[in-house]
């Protein structure tokens, strides 16, 4: 894509040459969700493995948990995780796999070294997730830092060049741009807010993945408004990190290996 504020091409190399491949959708097994999400960490193991990035769309928040699953194993890596709410539900009354738990799933893994939890600020967030989130390290930044601190909020205690995975609840933009959603909260980010702070840790950091979630079409106005925003929040996304010099040393490692290997 042209960006006429850069006036420049992004993902033009990774585009002309089929760098950019749709692998499918996971099974989702309905009223299974132990397997479902067996499935989905599965499916992205397999990009995990092939050295490739995994970008992954919801769904809702759940699916982070089996995601991020996949890199169990590798090297240590930070989260940074875009959202309205906290995602840290205690393990109660049976239920630990929602869209409330993704969040204290992660901070369980052993090579997650941090979690910035990034422009919070809904009434529905609890007191117990709250105080439970920052009692186990996790760094909860409210929209009123975020508008203080825009990058350095963002980006807080993750040493630049360190391994980094995104996780973007489309919520965390103000409610009056994403219709599609339901649960939209009122005083989130614009646009531009969650693209720059995208940018950034694209460029202070190496992204190892990145998903999108809680976009509902069903909700969403006709003109399809909200499922338009995500998708021009990961294109943008992708580009600048695509256009990292981490990233490109990456991919001529990888032809040099396929070309020394005879693999296509």
């Amino acid at each position: 894509y042209y960006d006429p504020q850069a006036r420049r091409r992004f993902l033009e190399r990774e585009m002309v040459e089929g760098r950019i491949a749709d692998v499918g959708d996971a099974d989702v097994l309905p009223t299974n969700v132990v397997d479902t999400f067996a499935n989905i960490t599965a499916l992205t193991r397999k990009v995990v493995e092939r050295g490739a990035l995994p970008v992954a769309l919801g769904g809702d928040h759940a699916i982070t948990y089996p995601v991020v699953r996949a890199f169990e194993g590798e090297e240590p890596f930070h989260v940074v995780h875009f959202d309205a709410h906290i995602d840290y539900m205690p393990f109660v009354h049976g239920l630990e796999f929602t869209n409330q738990h993704a969040f204290r799933h992660l901070r369980l893994m052993p090579n997650v070294r941090s979690i910035n939890q990034v422009g919070i600020r809904s009434i529905r967030n609890t007191q117990v997730m709250h105080e439970d989130s920052l009692r186990d390290g996790n760094r909860v930044v409210t929209m009123e830092e975020f508008r203080d601190r825009p990058v350095d909020s963002v980006l807080d205690g993750i040493p630049e060049g360190a391994r980094c995975y995104i996780s973007v609840d489309i919520d965390v933009l103000d409610m009056s741009l994403i219709p599609g959603c339901v649960s939209a909260e009122p005083n989130g980010m614009s646009y531009a807010e969650l693209r720059d702070a995208m940018f950034a840790v694209a460029e202070r950091t190496q992204v190892i993945g990145l998903d999108l979630v809680e976009v509902n079409p069903l909700l969403d106005v006709r003109t399809g408004l909200t499922s338009y925003l995500a998708a021009h929040i990961v294109v943008e996304s992708l580009g600048r990190i695509c256009d990292q010099p981490w990233w490109r040393h990456a991919r001529s490692e990888r032809d040099a290996a396929a070309r020394a290997g005879g693999d296509a």
